[in-house]
């Protein structure tokens, strides 16, 4: 009886509930019950009756994350501790060794240690393997590995790591970290200076504000505000950043959704701390969200010049949504629009081709858009710049190299053989790109390109229908031409490969804040900013 009370009457129940006390709730609450009771029946089944101990919480943390898979890559469950990792990247402040930590099987690896915190102090460097944190071997924990570096301002933690093939120990005394939003703001020159906005925490705006106003105090008359790999943050503060520079009452952005209560307007607030200081924002293809609201609405309002690459194109806004024992959903809610009216979202995740993979707008089919000098801006997926640098774009073919840390590898490997008295003089040469690419060979780096995955097909099909013998020679040839080709790619993205090389190499001697000295006087998308702003009559033909 019980078990027809808890069926019949309580799930629907509480599935009503739930579905009712939300927002955008459509009439189709009899399907919804349907596919939880199914669900519910299902889950209970699994775990009381499968051969092998399940973990309950494993699974549904896994059921969870595969349904919102379909959706978009930043409809997100999080558990208890995806909750504390989005509460420090707002704020910036968690309390730990103070390095930026990569998690592997059976190994924690040292990212980037921050300059003068806990395991800076240590000793630690990039590259790092750290094997064992006290008792615990990294291999045999199940769970965040990384959560083992936490603790207790004050208190001491033991590491076991391997530097180069050596085993070594350490022990670092863990300390509050606050990550600035702002990491760097110096001079160029006399007349010009330059800002990093790293991220958009709930400190952005008001460390932006900071170096704004104490390059002025400085003598700067023009300013370069670096977007480049900021992936965005909190809309409130990409608001109040360009607040900074245009007057109170200003349309910034405007987010539209299904739900009347997400539909909003984002005016400027405040008084602005400069709205006629010649202004160059620089952006790449890791400035996404936050960071093209910025650059996007300030372009729209032809207050600033962008240098750079197409940015990332990340028009959806996500908010999230308390859910029960901690935990919580990240849900896209909304998209947001320029003053323009433009929405920069790339990817359509509704609509998939045939891979399964989100397709994007073709450029025949972006919109045009004027801003508020009538100059011609598009939609279509991301901030396009007014002065574009190939310098900037990458490839797929880079995109594997990155994301198989072998740009981070070599720079371990280059640190430990390579001593750099003056990091001002130091220039990624030739010989040093040769070397590099020997070091891709010998990881035996594999990149399959699409053209490779459909010639595997007609291989097999060919084999499938007893045509292989007829094509074996030319489907050979094919193969031999396409791996020369993927060779010369390597060669063809060899300046934005020694940038990103350079940069790494760079970060290992002077930590992040040296890089940014070094950008100064070597980044080609600052000379040629400083060269925009160093001539007003090139500043001004941009924007009219």
């Amino acid at each position: 009886m019980t078990y027809l009370l808890k069926k019949r009457i309580i799930i629907p129940l509480l599935a009503c509930a739930v579905f009712f006390t939300t927002t955008g709730f459509k009439n189709d609450f009899f399907e919804i019950a349907k596919q939880l009771e199914i669900f519910t029946t299902l889950f209970k089944e699994i775990n009381m009756n499968y051969v092998d101990e399940t973990n309950p919480g494993h699974l549904m943390d896994t059921a969870i994350k595969s349904m919102l898979k379909d959706l978009d890559p930043y409809t997100n469950f999080m558990n208890e501790q995806d909750v504390e990792a989005a509460r420090i990247n707002n704020t910036g402040d968690y309390t730990g060794v103070g390095a930026k930590i990569r998690t592997l099987k059976d190994k924690l690896i040292v990212i980037e240690p921050y300059k003068g915190y806990p395991a800076d102090k240590a000793g630690l460097k990039a590259g790092d393997e750290i094997i064992k944190v006290e008792n615990t071997l990294i291999e045999n924990y199940k769970d965040n590995a990384g959560d083992l570096l936490k603790g207790v301002p004050g208190s001491s933690v033991n590491i076991t790591y391997i530097r180069q093939g050596k085993q070594q120990t350490a022990t670092i005394k863990r300390a509050e970290v606050e990550i600035n939003a702002v990491p760097y703001f110096s001079m160029i020159d006399d007349k010009i200076g330059y800002i990093v906005l790293d991220k958009f925490n709930d400190k952005a705006s008001s460390q932006t504000s900071y170096a704004l106003r104490d390059l002025k105090a400085q003598g700067a008359k023009q300013i370069i505000l670096d977007l480049r790999g900021n992936p965005g943050g909190l809309l409130n503060e990409a608001v109040h950043v360009v607040n900074l520079f245009v007057p109170k009452g200003q349309l910034v952005v405007t987010t539209k959704s299904k739900v009347k209560q997400y539909n909003k307007t984002y005016y400027t607030q405040n008084e602005p701390v400069d709205t006629k200081i010649p202004l160059v924002i620089l952006i790449d293809g890791g400035s996404a969200s936050a960071s093209e609201i910025v650059s996007g609405s300030l372009q729209d309002l032809d207050r600033a010049v962008i240098v750079g690459s197409r940015s990332f194109g990340k028009g959806l806004v996500q908010r999230p949504k308390a859910l029960t024992y901690g935990t919580q959903i990240k849900i896209t809610i909304s998209r947001y629009y320029t003053p323009s009216g433009r929405c920069i979202q790339a990817l359509d995740y509704l609509h998939r081709d045939e891979k399964g993979e989100a397709t994007r707008v073709k450029q025949e089919n972006y919109n045009e858009y004027k801003t508020k000098n009538g100059r011609k801006v598009f939609d279509g997926g991301g901030i396009f710049p007014d002065k574009d640098m190939s310098i900037s774009k990458k490839s797929s073919i880079t995109d594997a190299i990155i994301n198989n840390y072998l740009i981070f590898d070599f720079a371990t490997q280059y640190y430990y053989q390579h001593t750099i008295e003056n990091i001002n003089n130091f220039k990624f040469t030739d010989a040093d790109f040769s070397d590099f690419k020997k070091y891709l060979n010998s990881t035996n780096f594999s990149f399959e390109t699409d053209t490779e995955k459909v010639l595997k097909k007609v291989i097999e099909t060919a084999k499938m229908e007893g045509l292989e013998n007829n094509i074996n020679a030319d489907y050979n040839t094919l193969l031999s031409n396409l791996n020369k080709s993927k060779a010369n790619v390597v060669d063809e993205n060899k300046d934005y490969l020694i940038n990103l090389l350079t940069e790494e190499i760079v970060k290992r001697y002077v930590y992040r804040e040296g890089l940014y000295g070094y950008y100064k006087t070597h980044n080609a998308e600052i000379k040629t900013a400083t060269a925009i702003l160093s001539d007003a009559n090139t500043y001004n033909e941009y924007l009219r």
